[in-house]
């Protein structure tokens, strides 16, 4: 049988789903918070052909650990209803619209929005709803408002209240993007429908006060793969890469292309708007994706961090290293998305789990960086921050991220002092099984939970 490292090792799916209560706490979890962490990530339902398998394409299950109190109450694990867990299961298919005939639930990002809890995935997949215990409630086309895609990478504008999205779909869409705005309550309010030269894999946007930004990279469609049934995207430098700024309320006549130095985002940290007109965007950059590994994005070398400063009049781009480590899974305090940062958080990847997965600080103001080591064969995940009540510093708060421990086969949720590192661990609760390596996630505060949260 063929090999597939993204089958193996943490890699690897668990196959079924867990409900754990009243978990063990080494340290103290802060008594004020109040919440949800959720994460997304594959868990294929089998039969899977390791030959060809891609790590996006598993089947999502959604992690979460509800904190309260300072006891961790619960941890839960479920698969994401989709057609094909249904079959799985000899059920019926999981109620709502489903535009493009998706057999799978999404499997990338899990968020909470207008007072429920969505899973979501790029491509084309309909959000899925859940409720406060992670149960699939159904489909939802944010109440038939949603004409066709959303993405995984959603950004709240923390001042409007609304989502706003840059979605593509494969294979429905050949020669556009959307960009889509959701409503404070839960409904698209506005799409503009964004040409593009060819089908480009759009992981994620960014989003300023004045533009959304819109990423279209050298990862096309491929015909021969996706033919053949497999993942459809491959590297295609002589496509190019270029930025689109598109003004929030302007049509698609508006943007402004800038050309970007040829590689591969999928993960911006955060952009803002200068007073001079520039644009700032900090952000991973892979030097290619999917040239010679087509089955996950760690094969073909790493991402780096880099700033770059965009005129939109002049259309040009600036690019500087910020730093050239492996960095990945970038955040940053989400009351300051569109707005001027001065941290960005990151976990420090590679291919080999077993040589740890540190998390970074970066200071963009001074260039300091701080580094969080958690130990021999301990890998973490993304760093979600949590802030603290009454905290007016920006890093006045906490660090929450899944870590798995290669030796031990297992896995802590652990919170860090987003401001001092240097405090060690300020709690790590102990998982009941290990977690398989996955996507994205966020703290949902209990104020913003459906009901049986």
């Amino acid at each position: 049988m063929a090999s597939n490292p993204y089958l193996e090792e943490n890699f690897a799916p668990v196959g079924h789903e867990t409900t754990a209560v009243d978990l063990p706490v080494t340290g103290e979890l802060p008594a004020e918070i109040d919440g949800l962490y959720l994460r997304n990530g594959p868990d294929p339902i089998p039969p899977v052909d390791p030959a060809n398998h891609h790590w996006f394409l598993g089947d999502g299950m959604v992690h979460g650990v509800r904190l309260r109190g300072g006891r961790a109450e619960w941890y839960r694990s479920r698969w994401v209803g989709s057609r094909r867990l249904a079959n799985h299961r000899g059920a019926d298919d999981v109620p709502g619209p489903n535009w493009n005939g998706s057999p799978t639930g999404p499997n990338t990002n899990a968020i909470g929005f207008a007072g429920r809890l969505w899973a979501i995935v790029e491509a084309g997949g309909c959000p899925v709803e859940l409720d406060g215990e992670l149960e699939t409630v159904g489909r939802n086309d944010f109440f038939g408002t949603l004409p066709g895609a959303f993405t995984a990478h959603p950004k709240l504008d923390p001042e409007s209240g609304e989502l706003h999205a840059v979605a593509y779909a494969w294979a429905e869409w050949l020669d556009h993007v959307q960009y889509v705005v959701v409503g404070r309550d839960g409904r698209v309010r506005r799409t503009v429908d964004v040409p593009t030269k060819g089908m480009t894999m759009l992981h994620d946007m960014s989003l300023t006060r004045r533009f959304a930004v819109i990423y279209d990279q050298p990862v096309t469609v491929d015909f021969e793969l996706a033919m053949s049934g497999r993942f459809p995207f491959r590297w295609n430098p002589d496509y190019g890469n270029r930025l689109g700024l598109l003004p929030r309320e302007a049509d698609a006549s508006a943007i402004a292309w800038v050309d970007a130095p040829v590689g591969y985002c999928f993960h911006p940290l955060n952009s803002y708007d200068r007073d001079d007109g520039s644009v700032v965007i900090d952000l991973c950059v892979y030097p290619s994706m999917f040239a010679g590994d087509l089955r996950g994005p760690l094969g073909d070398g790493l991402a780096r961090l880099e700033r770059w400063v965009v005129d939109p009049v002049a259309r040009t781009l600036r690019s500087t290293v910020v730093d050239d480590r492996p960095n990945e899974f970038p955040r940053v305090r989400e009351s300051l998305v569109a707005g001027r940062h001065r941290y960005g958080y990151c976990s420090s990847p590679s291919m080999d789990p077993g040589a740890g997965w540190p998390t970074l600080k970066h200071d963009l103001d001074t260039g300091a960086r701080a580094v969080f080591d958690h130990g021999p064969h301990r890998a973490a995940g993304e760093p979600v921050f949590v802030p603290r009540d009454d905290g007016r510093a920006e890093d006045d708060g906490w660090l929450v991220t899944f870590v798995h421990d290669v030796g031990a086969g297992r896995t802590e949720l652990v919170l860090l002092d987003a401001a001092d590192f240097g405090r060690g661990y300020v709690a790590r609760v102990t998982l009941p099984e290990r977690i398989p390596f996955g996507f994205h996630g966020n703290w949902v505060a209990a104020r913003d939970l459906p009901a049986r949260g």
